[in-house]
């Protein structure tokens, strides 16, 4: 009965969730474009050249280089392998995923009127998954650090009392751990306090104590040693981007283009750590913490760029790419257990947490481009692109936990910048492709979050009034990444190669 009566049980929170840090700030301002298998071949070097509708999302003038209206779909299969080392421990993972890339149409439109030097305009709706989140990896080893020092960051560091965690006559776990998630300011803490006590892991030091002001308000029932972790990171979900475009053409010398975003974000993580030990003197032997983590959010930008043909054959561009503006909404649903728990605790596992929609603005973007054309033979292009990361801020400000963690991101990431470059060769109806692109960390300490490189081939064959292009890139990225935001806060050192192959159709309309 206790089962119906508590399932699912959603609650709004009053305080935020501390599972916001700064790789979700990473996260959703770093801008993957999957685009055409052209516009991938050439590893996005496409600032100067536009005739691409992914070229449209890095120039928006790109769209008034067509020369009719122009469609295009395309697919990609991509692959993430992941290669983990935590400890003393190795693991690999490889996930593969088929999606749609893109999908667009920009329409011409001549000026009718010869004398004009306003040749033509352009109006395009483009679709482009700026970033595929799904990922998978597994961190198993042997560490020194126990999850108790999670719960304990928790309790010694807020001064929870005692009191606060102890059920009301008649009150249910999971009643309770909803009830605390409502508290101001400060209901997320409390509530990782009480899965702490609940499962066994921790205790006060003063059971009757509901001050709690001692020095040292709780205790690990985990004794010192060594502690085998098995880790499971699993995340689905994507990153899309609706633009709607305008450009024009100004004496076929002149091009000038503008975007209108529309941002989705629809992102899940799931996260396990199991934990065995045998140490003398230890209460808890084995325990489970899981949390999955649900986000959902909208955004707009803009965008605005021009490109202008220096010479014939010498194309020049800039474009600059607006903050977006997220709201976001999340919801979060916890799980413990463990050899010293109390036999309800499985209960909060119904309990879905609410938290209040919260706004990130994510930094913007300029980007300076080259190209030269050789006529019909090839061409060659290059795009610079430069994004501020501790511009990045979660609002409201007034909330002291986002304050403080805009504080921490304006002190650990930093400007980067991205170099691409491109070629294309035609002989006769068929294109030979190639790029090479080198992101640089979003971080101050690369070590933590490295550097990407990446190169990429294709090939096209053009049928006249429809084209069908072939693309693959690799790429490579190293991170430390962090198991917990506070207490366990060992990394596992992550090397992962990206994987892309993508098929295009594009056509005349």
């Amino acid at each position: 009965m206790k089962k119906l009566l508590m399932l699912c049980i959603g609650l709004v929170s009053s305080s935020y969730v501390l599972a916001q840090d700064i790789t979700d700030a990473v996260r959703y301002s770093m801008d993957e474009i999957k685009g055409t298998a052209r516009f991938k071949a050439m590893s996005g070097a496409f600032g100067a050249l536009g005739g691409d509708m992914s070229a449209v999302n890095i120039n928006p003038a790109g769209s008034a280089i067509f020369n009719n209206s122009h469609a295009s779909v395309s697919l990609g299969l991509s692959n993430k392998t992941n290669d983990v080392a935590y400890f003393n421990g190795l693991n690999s993972s490889s996930n593969s995923d088929f999606d749609l890339n893109q999908l667009g149409a920009a329409f011409v439109f001549t000026n009718s009127d010869i004398n004009s030097s306003w040749k033509k305009f352009t109006l395009g709706i483009a679709y482009d998954n700026t970033s595929n989140l799904n990922n998978e990896w597994i961190a198993s080893g042997t560490s020194s650090t126990s999850l108790d020092n999670y719960f304990l960051s928790f309790t010694n560091n807020s001064e929870i009392p005692f009191g606060i965690l102890k059920l009301q006559p008649g009150e249910f776990i999971e009643e309770a751990y909803a009830d605390i998630g409502t508290i101001p300011d400060n209901g997320y803490a409390i509530q990782q306090a009480f899965l702490g006590y609940w499962s066994g892991i921790i205790d006060p030091v003063n059971l009757d104590d509901n001050t709690n002001n001692n020095e040292i308000n709780y205790l690990s029932n985990v004794a010192p040693g060594s502690f085998n972790q098995n880790y499971l990171y699993s995340e689905t979900g994507y990153n899309g981007k609706l633009a709607f475009n305008f450009a024009t053409n100004y004496d076929d010398k002149f091009f000038f283009g503008l975007n209108l975003n529309a941002h989705i974000i629809d992102n899940e993580r799931y996260t396990q750590l199991n934990e065995t030990n045998s140490n003398d003197g230890s209460v808890v032997n084995n325990l489970r913490f899981d949390n999955l983590l649900s986000t959902t959010g909208s955004g707009f930008s803009f965008q605005l760029g021009t490109i202008i043909k220096l010479t014939p054959e010498l194309r020049a561009g800039v474009s600059y790419n607006s903050p977006t503006w997220y709201r976001i909404s999340e919801e979060l649903i916890q799980g413990i257990n463990s050899n010293n728990a109390d036999p309800d605790i499985n209960f909060i596992s119904d309990v879905i947490n609410i938290y209040p929609e919260y706004r990130l603005q994510t930094p913007g973007k300029i980007t300076g481009s080259l190209a030269y054309v050789f006529g019909k033979q090839g061409l060659f292009s290059f795009d610079y692109s430069v994004k501020d990361y501790s511009n990045t801020e979660f609002r409201p400000i007034s909330d002291s936990v986002f304050s403080g963690l805009n504080n921490d991101i304006n002190n650990t990431l930093t400007s980067a910048a991205t170099y691409r470059f491109g070629g294309e060769y035609r002989h006769k109806r068929m294109y030979f492709r190639g790029g090479y692109r080198f992101e640089e960390s979003p971080y101050k300490d690369d070590n933590f979050y490295g550097n990407l490189t990446g190169y990429s081939l294709g090939l096209g064959y053009t049928f006249g009034d429809f084209n069908l292009d072939v693309a693959f890139s690799q790429a490579e990225r190293d991170i430390n990444q962090q198991l917990y935001n506070v207490g366990l806060t060992e990394s596992a050192l992550i090397q992962t190669k990206f994987t892309d192959v993508i098929l295009t159709l594009g056509f005349k309309i």
